[in-house]
C-alpha cells in the first residue's frame, strides 16, 4: 500500500487514484471514483458516485462528494460530479451528483474556495476562482460564473444564475438571477452597488470599471425597462471598445435570463 494512504482508508476496487494522492484516515473512496495527481484528502471523507476529481485539491475532513442527489425524481441513473484542479474544499461540504432531467452532471471548475458546511446540489455548474463562503446553499440546477463571492449563509434557489464577478453579502437570499459584475445582499434581495474591488484586484483598467459603472447605472439607477437598458449596451461598447468583452457578457446573461433578473 502506498505510503500516502493510510491504512484505515477504504478504496474500492475500481477506483482510480493517482500514486501522489494523499488519503487520510477512515476515509472512503467509491469503485467509479477518478481522482488526480497530487490532490489531498483528509479524514473521514466519503467520496462516491460516478466523480472525477482533478489535480492538486485540497479536501478537508467529513467532507462527503458524489453522493446520490436529494431529489425525489431520482431512479439511480448514472449521473456524475465532476471537480477541476486547484480546489479547496474545506470540512463537512456536500456536492451531489447531476439528475437525468439536466445534463447528469455537477460540475465545479478550478482554484475555487469552497468554506466548511457549503452543500453544492445536483447539477449545479460553478466556474473557477469563486469563493463559496461558510454554510453557502446552491439548490439544484445553479449556475455560478468565475470569480463570484457568496457570503455566509447566503441561499440560491434552484435554476438561479449568477453571473461573473459578482458578490452577495452574508445571509443573501437570491431567488432572481444576479447579473455580471454586480453586488446584492439582504432578504429580499436588493443590488447595492458593483463590484468595484474585486474589478480592481483582477486587473480591470479604469475604461473597464467605468463601463462596468455604466452599465450599473442603466440597469440600476436610471429608471429604464430591462429592453431599454439592453437597447444601450451596443453603444456603450461602441465608446468603450476596450470594456466590449465586458458588455457583451452583460449582454448575453440578460437576453439569457429566465427567472427575471434581481432588481
Amino acid at each position: 500500500m502506498s505510503q500516502h494512504i493510510h491504512s484505515t482508508a477504504l478504496i474500492a476496487e475500481g477506483a482510480v487514484v493517482h500514486p501522489s494522492v494523499s488519503v487520510g484516515a477512515y476515509s472512503i473512496i467509491g469503485p467509479d471514483v477518478e481522482i488526480g495527481e497530487g490532490t489531498c484528502i483528509g479524514p473521514h471523507c466519503v467520496i462516491e458516485g460516478h466523480t472525477r476529481i482533478g489535480r492538486n485539491n485540497q479536501i478537508f475532513q467529513f467532507a462527503s462528494l458524489g453522493a446520490q442527489p436529494q431529489d425525489k425524481k431520482y431512479a439511480g441513473e448514472p449521473t456524475r460530479l465532476e471537480i477541476g484542479d486547484g480546489n479547496t474544499i474545506r470540512e463537512f461540504c456536500t456536492f451531489n451528483t447531476g439528475t437525468a432531467q439536466d445534463e447528469g452532471v455537477t460540475r465545479i471548475g478550478n482554484n475555487n474556495w469552497v468554506m466548511a458546511y457549503v452543500h453544492i446540489a445536483h447539477d449545479c455548474q460553478v466556474g473557477n476562482n469563486t469563493i463559496l463562503a461558510n454554510n453557502a446553499t446552491l439548490a439544484g440546477h445553479v449556475h455560478v460564473g468565475d470569480w463570484v463571492i457568496l457570503g455566509g449563509l447566503t441561499g440560491v434557489h434552484q435554476f438561479t444564475r449568477i453571473g461573473a464577478h459578482a458578490m452577495a453579502g452574508f445571509s443573501s437570499h437570491i431567488s432572481q438571477d444576479v447579473p455580471p459584475f454586480m453586488m446584492v445582499d439582504g432578504n429580499p434581495l436588493a443590488v447595492r452597488s458593483f463590484n468595484i474591488e474585486g474589478l480592481r484586484r483582477r486587473g480591470f483598467t479604469p475604461a473597464r470599471i467605468q463601463a462596468v459603472k455604466t452599465m450599473h447605472k442603466l440597469l440600476y439607477r436610471q429608471g429604464l425597462t430591462l429592453q431599454a437598458a439592453l437597447a444601450a449596451l451596443p453603444v456603450l461598447a461602441e465608446k468603450t471598445p476596450e470594456a466590449a468583452a465586458d458588455v457583451a457578457l452583460m449582454q448575453d446573461f440578460l437576453q439569457a435570463s429566465t427567472r427575471g433578473i434581481a432588481r
